[in-house]
């Protein structure tokens, strides 16, 4: 969803909404800037307030205002100078909030990798390794955050031919989330967890991200991964601070929610998707994850769902005035 992207329309019914990044017209880059003020003024505050997966990492930076955004089911409030970070595939909503503005910054998945085919099997998922869902910068970093967003957006306008553009654009986007990792870890003061744990979870990240569907047991990621399953416990516990059992589960689950949530699937379907042939398991691990019934959990964002439409509602009949300029 970009200001050059053809204008999204809000769902009907709660079916999920995926996005790729597909560009309208003749723009040649893969990657886009724009502010959000902008895209709202193209789509609509209705559109925004949609459930969306992107298949594109996305950032959004806050440059005014504060704003209540959706991240998979958590609530995430974003004031002046904080980061919002979505990774492909998260369910994002920008809520019902329209008196703030900001950079978004999007790319194809692929786009930092171009340049080194061979480095991508090392490579994170989707380029946004190490940085929270969201955080604040601190005062002496979000001027400088802000003036590398900016210049990259001066950037994408130029003539240049694309090769060059595209050489330019990915160079300034490893600065700037090289930047974001920098001014994250001197804000958290983190312990870095040691290199040879964090490869093998991140390698454990993402088989877990291809086969969490149908591969729920332990013993055949340490078996893909050709270690024992007591290394790989020992490695996701330094360095994510979860056993390998919990972020499987917790995997499943948050692809349990979506479906639950953002499709009309019936349960079982849901079920069936996720690996699962029998029902009653599914919901009996469902609920022991999620502290509810996959059908209590569909009920509660159908009524949240209805709960935002009518906000909407309310606030296209008495529209914020706009603020004063100059």
């Amino acid at each position: 969803m970009t200001s050059r992207h053809h204008k999204p329309t809000a769902a009907r019914h709660p079916d999920i909404q995926h996005l790729s990044y597909q560009p309208e017209g003749l723009y040649p880059l893969d990657l886009e800037i724009f502010r959000v003020s902008d895209l709202r003024q193209r789509v609509g505050g209705e559109a925004l307030a949609s459930t969306y997966r992107y298949a594109f990492p996305t950032l959004i930076f806050v440059t005014q205002g504060t704003c209540l955004h959706l991240v998979d089911f958590e609530h995430v409030r974003c004031g002046p100078g904080s980061v919002l970070v979505l990774r492909p595939g998260k369910a994002h909503s920008f809520g019902d909030t329209q008196d703030w503005d900001g950079w978004m910054v999007l790319f194809r998945p692929e786009f930092l990798w171009a340049a080194a085919p061979a480095a991508q099997a090392q490579a994170p998922i989707d380029g946004l390794d190490g940085l929270p869902t969201a955080w604040a910068l601190g005062s002496d970093s979000a001027p400088v955050i802000a003036h590398a967003i900016a210049q990259m957006h001066q950037d994408t306008q130029t003539h240049a031919a694309s090769l060059h553009a595209h050489a330019l654009l990915r160079y300034q986007l490893y600065a700037l989330l090289t930047r974001l990792r920098m001014a994250h870890e001197q804000q958290s003061a983190q312990r870095v967890p040691p290199g040879r744990a964090l490869q093998r979870f991140k390698a454990f990240e993402l088989l877990v991200e291809k086969h969490f569907a149908t591969w729920h047991q332990l013993p055949r990621y340490a078996q893909q991964l050709g270690c024992s399953e007591k290394s790989l416990v020992r490695a996701s516990l330094e360095a994510a601070g979860v056993t390998p059992k919990a972020f499987i589960s917790a995997r499943i689950v948050l692809e349990a929610k979506r479906l639950l949530a953002h499709t009309t699937w019936p349960v079982a379907r849901v079920a069936e998707g996720l690996g699962y042939s029998d029902l009653a398991n599914f919901a009996k691990f469902f609920k022991r994850e999620a502290g509810c019934t996959p059908t209590e959990f569909r009920c509660r964002q159908t009524a949240n769902q209805q709960g935002m439409a009518g906000r909407l509602q309310a606030t296209a009949s008495h529209p914020i005035p706009p603020r004063p300029t100059g």
